[in-house]
């Protein structure tokens, strides 16, 4: 009988599909993993694609990079080579993290199933859906049949949300559970709100409600859905984020205060200065940038499909509706600036993420690796 060691470090391979200088949700969960590992005591080699400015290293952590190619209008991959593989055996891992594997993560799933080593895969990008959203639905499907054989591939995968297991067992996907994400309540925090800020972002209008949109600039984030309000005299339009579609969106925005990328404690002040935040992309897997805005105490509407409905709490944190229908959007904002209880959406929106830290969600994630562990060993003394 394999009894769980919960005190015992473990010797963790982290393979990402993204890394620094990259950044996206995907790097975000892999940096606060490190991080967390490393107050643990954790061991831990990091498998990364290649690219201009990437780190050697990360908290003393040693990174080994692959070649990297950007697929047409999609994210940057990493692409496998066979050095991985002495690579690997000579650290010897309890276990192998996928971060949103594709074809990187793929080439290591089978390597670790070949040699009996224990993987845990998190799913964390919908990159059928965005293959789908620019008409490439050949590669949507492909890319579905992909992911789905990769998942199927290793020990144990994780899904942000209840929707997104729903859409990995759907395709045939078994074993999966629902591991969410961790949120920093110090840099984002009610008390972060700035009116010095809000007061420059209004101009000359005090009066004007700020609606706030922070992420990629990315044809998918369909962001190009808050033109109906953009064209509202009495709303002052946000967006916090660069992208490929920046040029583009300018031109449909008119209005809107474009602020550029945004980090840290800036970033924290932005969101706690918005009246509402709204989030229009419909591939979300889960959606970080709706969890950040909770905790600052903003209501939020988002899309009623995807990741967004497990974050949103329809009529308590915020509002579940079609982000592209532009009525019921306007509607939407219309709602909550008039919401007689405005003020306590408020203190649920912060209330409904206050237990969520990194620290909480990536002791979760260590209690997996050594479930999963178990699980292979006890499987091996079967076959023995």
């Amino acid at each position: 009988m394999i009894e769980i060691d919960s005190t015992r470090t473990l010797r963790i391979a982290v393979v990402t599909e993204a890394f620094l200088p990259q950044v996206n949700g995907v790097t975000n969960s892999v940096l606060r993993l490190l991080e967390y590992c490393k107050v643990q005591g954790h061991e831990v080699l990091i498998i990364a694609p290649e690219s201009e400015g990437a780190p050697t290293s990360y908290l003393d952590y040693k990174i080994k990079h692959v070649p990297s190619i950007a697929m047409k209008k999609l994210i940057p991959m990493g692409v496998p080579r066979k050095y991985l593989e002495p690579y690997l055996e000579g650290f010897a891992p309890d276990v192998i993290h996928l971060a949103s594997p594709i074809f990187l993560g793929h080439y290591v799933a089978r390597f670790a199933k070949k040699n009996g080593i224990p993987t845990v895969s998190v799913y964390q990008t919908d990159i059928a859906g965005f293959a789908r959203h620019y008409g490439l639905t050949i590669a949507h499907n492909t890319l579905k049949k992909w992911v789905a054989r990769i998942h199927q591939t290793t020990d144990l995968t994780l899904a942000p949300s209840k929707w997104a297991r729903r859409d990995l067992e759907a395709t045939g996907v078994k074993n999966v559970e629902i591991w969410k994400r961790g949120v920093d309540l110090v840099k984002f925090d009610p008390a972060r709100r700035d009116e010095s800020l809000r007061e420059n972002i209004r101009g000359k209008d005090s009066g004007k409600l700020i609606v706030g949109y922070v992420g990629r600039l990315a044809n998918e984030k369909r962001i190009d859905d808050l033109a109906i309000l953009d064209r509202q005299a009495d709303i002052q339009l946000v967006i916090v984020g660069g992208g490929p579609a920046e040029a583009r969106l300018k031109r449909e925005l008119p209005n809107a205060r474009f602020v550029g990328y945004q980090s840290g404690t800036e970033l924290g002040r932005y969101v706690a200065s918005f009246d509402i935040f709204v989030h229009t992309g419909k591939h979300e897997t889960f959606c970080q940038a709706i969890q950040e805005a909770l905790a600052a105490g903003v209501p939020v509407i988002g899309p009623d499909t995807g990741g967004p409905v497990d974050l949103i709490d329809h009529g308590i944190t915020g509002l579940l509706i079609d982000t592209a229908d532009s009525y019921a959007l306007l509607e939407a904002v219309s709602t909550l600036r008039n919401h007689s209880a405005f003020d306590l959406m408020q203190v649920a929106a912060r209330r409904s993420v206050e237990h969520r830290t990194w620290d909480y969600i990536n002791a979760q994630l260590i209690d997996y690796y050594r479930q999963t562990i178990a699980q292979v060993a006890r499987k091996g003394e079967l076959v023995a």
